[in-house]
Protein backbone atom coordinates (compact mmCIF):
# COMPACT_ATOMS: atom_id res chain seq x y z
CA UNK A 1 0.00 0.00 0.00
CA UNK A 2 2.69 2.16 1.04
CA UNK A 3 5.35 0.79 -1.65
CA UNK A 4 8.08 -0.30 0.96
CA UNK A 5 8.45 3.24 2.35
CA UNK A 6 8.96 3.96 5.90
CA UNK A 7 7.10 7.76 6.24
CA UNK A 8 8.00 9.77 9.10
CA UNK A 9 4.47 11.46 11.31
CA UNK A 10 4.25 13.97 13.23
CA UNK A 11 4.19 14.06 17.63
CA UNK A 12 1.59 14.95 19.97
CA UNK A 13 -0.53 17.54 18.84
CA UNK A 14 -2.78 18.45 21.71
CA UNK A 15 0.28 18.48 23.77
CA UNK A 16 2.39 20.16 21.32
CA UNK A 17 -0.26 23.37 21.24
CA UNK A 18 -0.39 23.14 25.02
CA UNK A 19 3.62 22.91 25.70
CA UNK A 20 4.98 24.71 22.56
CA UNK A 21 1.91 27.40 21.67
CA UNK A 22 1.06 27.68 25.30
CA UNK A 23 -2.58 27.28 25.16
CA UNK A 24 -4.73 25.80 26.95
CA UNK A 25 -6.24 22.84 26.35
CA UNK A 26 -6.35 19.70 28.36
CA UNK A 27 -9.65 19.10 30.28
CA UNK A 28 -11.68 20.60 27.95
CA UNK A 29 -14.43 18.67 25.98
CA UNK A 30 -12.65 19.45 22.55
CA UNK A 31 -9.22 19.41 23.88
CA UNK A 32 -7.06 19.93 20.22
CA UNK A 33 -10.48 20.22 18.48
CA UNK A 34 -10.95 23.38 20.37
CA UNK A 35 -8.43 25.03 18.14
CA UNK A 36 -9.69 24.50 15.10
CA UNK A 37 -12.24 27.24 16.28
CA UNK A 38 -10.74 29.50 18.88
CA UNK A 39 -6.92 29.61 17.11
CA UNK A 40 -6.42 28.17 13.54
CA UNK A 41 -3.84 30.05 12.66
CA UNK A 42 -2.03 28.67 15.27
CA UNK A 43 -3.04 24.98 14.69
CA UNK A 44 -1.55 25.70 10.78
CA UNK A 45 1.74 26.62 12.55
CA UNK A 46 1.70 23.46 14.94
CA UNK A 47 1.23 21.52 11.59
CA UNK A 48 4.22 23.29 9.88
CA UNK A 49 6.36 22.74 12.89
CA UNK A 50 5.94 19.30 12.55
CA UNK A 51 6.75 19.35 8.41
CA UNK A 52 9.93 21.83 9.58
CA UNK A 53 10.85 18.87 11.84
CA UNK A 54 10.90 16.47 9.00
CA UNK A 55 7.26 15.25 9.52
CA UNK A 56 5.77 13.56 6.12
CA UNK A 57 2.25 12.70 7.94
CA UNK A 58 0.14 15.21 9.38
CA UNK A 59 -2.77 14.05 12.26
CA UNK A 60 -5.87 16.35 12.18
CA UNK A 61 -6.75 17.90 15.13
CA UNK A 62 -10.29 15.84 15.09
CA UNK A 63 -9.20 12.97 17.22
CA UNK A 64 -11.89 14.26 20.08
CA UNK A 65 -14.04 15.69 17.40
CA UNK A 66 -17.30 14.16 16.98
CA UNK A 67 -20.89 15.37 17.28
CA UNK A 68 -21.11 14.44 21.42
CA UNK A 69 -18.43 16.14 22.39
CA UNK A 70 -19.13 19.94 20.24
CA UNK A 71 -22.82 19.59 21.96
CA UNK A 72 -21.30 19.31 25.29
CA UNK A 73 -19.17 22.08 24.62
CA UNK A 74 -22.29 24.26 23.29
CA UNK A 75 -22.28 24.28 19.82
CA UNK A 76 -24.58 23.12 17.71
CA UNK A 77 -24.57 20.30 15.00
CA UNK A 78 -23.92 22.49 12.01
CA UNK A 79 -20.73 24.10 13.74
CA UNK A 80 -19.75 20.49 14.82
CA UNK A 81 -19.74 19.72 10.88
CA UNK A 82 -17.83 22.65 10.02
CA UNK A 83 -15.36 22.24 12.58
CA UNK A 84 -14.46 18.63 11.85
CA UNK A 85 -14.26 19.42 8.00
CA UNK A 86 -11.90 22.90 8.37
CA UNK A 87 -9.66 20.69 10.69
CA UNK A 88 -9.06 18.50 7.10
CA UNK A 89 -8.31 22.01 5.54
CA UNK A 90 -6.11 23.54 8.16
CA UNK A 91 -3.99 20.77 7.69
CA UNK A 92 -4.01 21.14 4.09
CA UNK A 93 -3.37 24.48 4.34
CA UNK A 94 -0.05 23.79 5.86
CA UNK A 95 0.99 20.88 3.16
CA UNK A 96 0.61 23.44 0.75
CA UNK A 97 2.30 26.65 2.90
CA UNK A 98 5.32 24.55 3.31
CA UNK A 99 5.81 22.91 -0.19
CA UNK A 100 5.86 26.96 -1.26
CA UNK A 101 8.70 27.31 0.75
CA UNK A 102 10.28 24.07 0.14
CA UNK A 103 10.27 23.79 -4.03
CA UNK A 104 11.74 20.57 -4.05
CA UNK A 105 8.89 19.04 -1.64
CA UNK A 106 5.92 18.14 -3.40
CA UNK A 107 2.56 17.87 -2.05
CA UNK A 108 2.01 14.16 -2.89
CA UNK A 109 4.97 13.33 -0.64
CA UNK A 110 2.82 14.87 2.62
CA UNK A 111 0.27 12.84 4.06
CA UNK A 112 -2.73 14.17 5.75
CA UNK A 113 -4.07 10.95 8.37
CA UNK A 114 -7.60 11.90 9.37
CA UNK A 115 -7.16 11.36 13.40
CA UNK A 116 -10.48 9.51 14.96
CA UNK A 117 -9.96 8.72 18.18
CA UNK A 118 -12.21 5.99 20.33
CA UNK A 119 -15.93 7.07 21.62
CA UNK A 120 -14.22 7.30 25.04
CA UNK A 121 -12.49 10.03 23.96
CA UNK A 122 -15.41 12.05 23.34
CA UNK A 123 -16.46 11.27 27.28
CA UNK A 124 -15.85 13.48 29.75
CA UNK A 125 -13.94 12.04 31.96
CA UNK A 126 -12.04 10.68 28.63
CA UNK A 127 -12.01 6.93 28.49
CA UNK A 128 -9.61 6.13 26.07
CA UNK A 129 -7.68 4.87 28.07
CA UNK A 130 -10.20 2.75 30.16
CA UNK A 131 -12.81 2.04 27.96
CA UNK A 132 -15.05 2.64 30.74
CA UNK A 133 -18.61 3.61 28.61
CA UNK A 134 -22.22 4.13 29.77
CA UNK A 135 -24.76 2.26 27.68
CA UNK A 136 -25.65 1.03 25.11
CA UNK A 137 -21.80 1.60 24.35
CA UNK A 138 -20.66 -0.02 27.03
CA UNK A 139 -22.09 -1.41 30.78
CA UNK A 140 -21.92 1.16 32.42
CA UNK A 141 -20.55 4.69 33.17
CA UNK A 142 -17.21 5.74 34.63
CA UNK A 143 -17.20 6.32 38.43
CA UNK A 144 -14.82 7.13 41.21
CA UNK A 145 -16.98 4.87 44.09
CA UNK A 146 -18.41 2.10 42.37
CA UNK A 147 -16.20 -0.73 40.40
CA UNK A 148 -15.29 -0.37 36.84
CA UNK A 149 -15.70 -2.41 34.44
CA UNK A 150 -15.27 -3.05 30.08
CA UNK A 151 -17.38 -6.37 29.71
CA UNK A 152 -20.63 -7.18 29.57
CA UNK A 153 -19.98 -10.92 30.90
CA UNK A 154 -22.60 -13.25 29.61
CA UNK A 155 -25.16 -10.50 28.53
CA UNK A 156 -24.31 -11.74 24.64
CA UNK A 157 -27.56 -9.26 23.23
CA UNK A 158 -26.05 -5.88 25.32
CA UNK A 159 -22.79 -7.02 24.22
CA UNK A 160 -24.16 -7.04 20.65
CA UNK A 161 -25.93 -4.03 21.16
CA UNK A 162 -23.14 -1.91 22.26
CA UNK A 163 -21.24 -2.92 18.60
CA UNK A 164 -24.33 -1.46 16.83
CA UNK A 165 -24.05 1.85 19.15
CA UNK A 166 -20.44 2.09 18.41
CA UNK A 167 -20.79 1.02 14.84
CA UNK A 168 -23.34 3.98 14.74
CA UNK A 169 -20.90 6.67 16.43
CA UNK A 170 -18.03 5.61 14.14
CA UNK A 171 -19.93 5.49 10.52
CA UNK A 172 -21.82 8.85 11.71
CA UNK A 173 -18.78 11.39 12.25
CA UNK A 174 -17.10 9.35 9.33
CA UNK A 175 -20.39 10.53 7.15
CA UNK A 176 -18.74 14.07 8.05
CA UNK A 177 -16.05 14.43 5.94
CA UNK A 178 -17.11 11.61 3.47
CA UNK A 179 -20.42 13.75 2.60
CA UNK A 180 -17.89 16.87 1.54
CA UNK A 181 -15.97 15.72 -1.29
CA UNK A 182 -13.42 19.16 -1.21
CA UNK A 183 -12.98 17.51 2.02
CA UNK A 184 -12.20 13.96 1.62
CA UNK A 185 -9.99 14.36 -1.21
CA UNK A 186 -7.60 16.29 1.04
CA UNK A 187 -7.62 13.09 3.00
CA UNK A 188 -4.61 10.44 2.32
CA UNK A 189 -5.12 8.00 5.61
CA UNK A 190 -7.86 7.09 7.88
CA UNK A 191 -6.54 7.31 11.54
CA UNK A 192 -8.44 5.05 14.12
CA UNK A 193 -5.99 5.83 17.26
CA UNK A 194 -6.42 4.26 20.92
CA UNK A 195 -8.77 1.63 20.61
CA UNK A 196 -9.14 0.35 23.89
CA UNK A 197 -11.94 -2.12 23.16
CA UNK A 198 -12.18 -5.81 21.59
CA UNK A 199 -15.77 -4.50 20.48
CA UNK A 200 -15.07 -1.48 19.75
CA UNK A 201 -12.15 -2.44 16.74
CA UNK A 202 -15.13 -4.79 15.57
CA UNK A 203 -17.22 -1.81 15.33
CA UNK A 204 -14.57 0.07 13.25
CA UNK A 205 -14.23 -2.57 10.68
CA UNK A 206 -18.12 -2.83 10.93
CA UNK A 207 -18.62 0.97 10.31
CA UNK A 208 -15.85 0.57 7.39
CA UNK A 209 -17.67 -2.23 6.04
CA UNK A 210 -21.13 -0.41 6.11
CA UNK A 211 -19.62 2.77 4.20
CA UNK A 212 -17.39 0.79 1.41
CA UNK A 213 -20.35 1.55 -0.90
CA UNK A 214 -20.06 5.64 -0.61
CA UNK A 215 -16.87 6.25 -0.39
CA UNK A 216 -13.85 6.36 -2.66
CA UNK A 217 -11.08 3.67 -1.15
CA UNK A 218 -8.16 5.28 1.17
CA UNK A 219 -5.72 3.03 2.96
CA UNK A 220 -6.52 3.06 6.88
CA UNK A 221 -5.08 2.00 10.01
CA UNK A 222 -6.26 0.92 13.37
CA UNK A 223 -3.48 1.42 16.49
CA UNK A 224 -4.74 0.09 20.16
CA UNK A 225 -3.29 1.79 23.27
CA UNK A 226 -1.53 -0.07 25.99
CA UNK A 227 -1.29 1.66 29.56
CA UNK A 228 1.51 0.42 31.35
CA UNK A 229 1.71 -2.27 28.73
CA UNK A 230 -1.61 -4.10 29.12
CA UNK A 231 -4.84 -4.23 26.76
CA UNK A 232 -7.93 -1.86 28.73
CA UNK A 233 -10.53 -4.65 27.90
CA UNK A 234 -11.58 -7.90 29.97
CA UNK A 235 -13.27 -10.92 29.22
CA UNK A 236 -15.13 -10.76 32.58
CA UNK A 237 -16.08 -7.93 34.78
CA UNK A 238 -12.96 -7.67 37.62
CA UNK A 239 -11.45 -10.94 35.03
CA UNK A 240 -8.33 -11.06 32.88
CA UNK A 241 -7.76 -8.64 30.21
CA UNK A 242 -7.49 -9.70 26.67
CA UNK A 243 -3.67 -9.81 25.31
CA UNK A 244 -2.22 -7.97 22.86
CA UNK A 245 -2.13 -10.89 20.43
CA UNK A 246 -5.84 -11.21 20.90
CA UNK A 247 -6.49 -7.35 20.14
CA UNK A 248 -4.31 -7.58 17.28
CA UNK A 249 -6.51 -10.25 15.76
CA UNK A 250 -9.23 -8.51 16.41
CA UNK A 251 -8.09 -6.02 14.27
CA UNK A 252 -7.36 -8.60 11.38
CA UNK A 253 -9.31 -11.57 11.91
CA UNK A 254 -10.93 -12.85 8.85
CA UNK A 255 -13.77 -15.19 9.91
CA UNK A 256 -16.37 -12.19 10.30
CA UNK A 257 -15.88 -10.68 6.80
CA UNK A 258 -15.56 -7.48 7.50
CA UNK A 259 -12.87 -5.58 6.07
CA UNK A 260 -9.08 -5.67 7.18
CA UNK A 261 -7.26 -2.55 7.71
CA UNK A 262 -4.61 -1.86 5.44
CA UNK A 263 -2.28 -1.06 8.79
CA UNK A 264 -2.22 -1.98 12.40
CA UNK A 265 0.01 -0.73 15.60
CA UNK A 266 0.08 0.30 18.81
CA UNK A 267 -0.03 4.11 19.91
CA UNK A 268 -0.32 6.13 22.82
CA UNK A 269 1.57 4.20 24.97
CA UNK A 270 4.92 4.21 26.78
CA UNK A 271 8.08 3.41 24.51
CA UNK A 272 9.38 0.58 26.79
CA UNK A 273 6.27 -1.46 26.37
CA UNK A 274 6.47 -1.16 22.25
CA UNK A 275 9.12 -4.15 21.67
CA UNK A 276 7.75 -6.44 23.58
CA UNK A 277 4.06 -5.37 22.24
CA UNK A 278 5.26 -5.84 19.12
CA UNK A 279 6.49 -9.41 19.07
CA UNK A 280 2.68 -10.21 20.48
CA UNK A 281 1.33 -8.47 16.86
CA UNK A 282 3.33 -10.22 15.15
CA UNK A 283 2.30 -13.27 16.49
CA UNK A 284 -1.18 -12.75 15.51
CA UNK A 285 0.75 -11.74 11.84
CA UNK A 286 1.57 -14.98 11.65
CA UNK A 287 4.52 -14.60 9.47
CA UNK A 288 2.15 -12.33 7.16
CA UNK A 289 3.55 -9.07 7.07
CA UNK A 290 1.27 -7.84 3.99
CA UNK A 291 -0.29 -4.72 6.44
CA UNK A 292 2.16 -1.62 7.15
CA UNK A 293 2.92 -1.38 10.46
CA UNK A 294 2.28 2.29 12.90
CA UNK A 295 3.71 3.09 15.68
CA UNK A 296 2.94 6.40 17.61
CA UNK A 297 4.66 6.14 21.56
CA UNK A 298 4.02 8.59 23.64
CA UNK A 299 7.39 10.62 25.12
CA UNK A 300 10.09 9.40 27.68
CA UNK A 301 7.97 10.75 30.87
CA UNK A 302 5.07 8.61 30.13
CA UNK A 303 1.08 9.18 31.28
CA UNK A 304 0.85 8.34 34.94
CA UNK A 305 -2.45 7.17 35.33
CA UNK A 306 -3.37 7.40 39.05
CA UNK A 307 -2.38 11.43 38.80
CA UNK A 308 -3.81 11.09 34.81
CA UNK A 309 -0.54 13.72 34.09
CA UNK A 310 2.14 13.24 32.35
CA UNK A 311 5.45 12.76 34.05
CA UNK A 312 8.78 14.90 32.71
CA UNK A 313 11.25 12.80 30.77
CA UNK A 314 14.14 11.85 32.39
CA UNK A 315 17.42 13.79 31.35
CA UNK A 316 18.95 10.32 29.63
CA UNK A 317 15.87 10.02 28.20
CA UNK A 318 16.84 8.09 24.21
CA UNK A 319 13.38 8.09 22.98
CA UNK A 320 14.04 9.17 19.26
CA UNK A 321 17.30 6.54 19.55
CA UNK A 322 15.62 4.09 20.93
CA UNK A 323 12.17 4.31 18.69
CA UNK A 324 14.50 4.52 15.77
CA UNK A 325 16.15 1.72 16.24
CA UNK A 326 13.13 -0.42 17.11
CA UNK A 327 11.46 0.45 13.37
CA UNK A 328 14.84 -0.32 11.88
CA UNK A 329 14.36 -3.67 13.66
CA UNK A 330 10.82 -4.56 12.52
CA UNK A 331 11.57 -3.57 9.45
CA UNK A 332 14.39 -6.07 9.41
CA UNK A 333 12.14 -8.28 10.21
CA UNK A 334 9.44 -8.16 7.54
CA UNK A 335 7.35 -4.97 7.80
CA UNK A 336 8.04 -3.20 4.94
CA UNK A 337 5.94 -0.60 5.51
CA UNK A 338 5.70 1.73 8.70
CA UNK A 339 5.20 4.93 9.55
CA UNK A 340 6.64 6.06 12.82
CA UNK A 341 6.51 9.18 15.02
CA UNK A 342 5.17 10.41 18.37
CA UNK A 343 1.97 10.75 20.66
CA UNK A 344 2.02 12.58 23.98
CA UNK A 345 4.43 14.93 25.25
CA UNK A 346 6.13 14.17 21.75
CA UNK A 347 6.63 17.63 20.06
CA UNK A 348 8.84 19.18 16.63
CA UNK A 349 12.31 18.86 18.23
CA UNK A 350 11.08 15.16 19.00
CA UNK A 351 10.51 14.57 15.55
CA UNK A 352 13.93 16.19 14.60
CA UNK A 353 15.22 14.03 16.79
CA UNK A 354 13.76 10.88 15.65
CA UNK A 355 14.23 11.40 11.70
CA UNK A 356 17.86 12.25 12.41
CA UNK A 357 18.68 9.04 14.74
CA UNK A 358 17.01 6.48 12.16
CA UNK A 359 18.30 8.26 9.04
CA UNK A 360 21.80 7.55 11.16
CA UNK A 361 23.71 3.89 9.91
Amino acid sequence: MLNNTILLSDGGLGTTLEDHFHLPISHTPLWSARIILDAPNTLQQAHLAFLEAGSRVLLTATYQAAFESFERAGYSHEIATESMRNAVHIADQARHQFCKEHLDISPKEIHIALSLGPFGAVLAPMQDFGGIYPPPYGPRAYSDSDENTTSFGDDIEAKNNSVKALTRFHEDRLRVFTSDKETWDKVDFIAFETVPLVREVEAIRQAMDNMKEIISPKPWWITATFPNGKYPDTRQPGGDRYTPTEAAIAMIRQDNELPVPNGIGINCTALKYIPELLQEFERAMDGNRKLFLVLHPNGGGGFDLSTQAFREPEENDRWAEDLASLVKEAKKRGWNEIIFGGCCKTGPSDIKALGEAFSKE
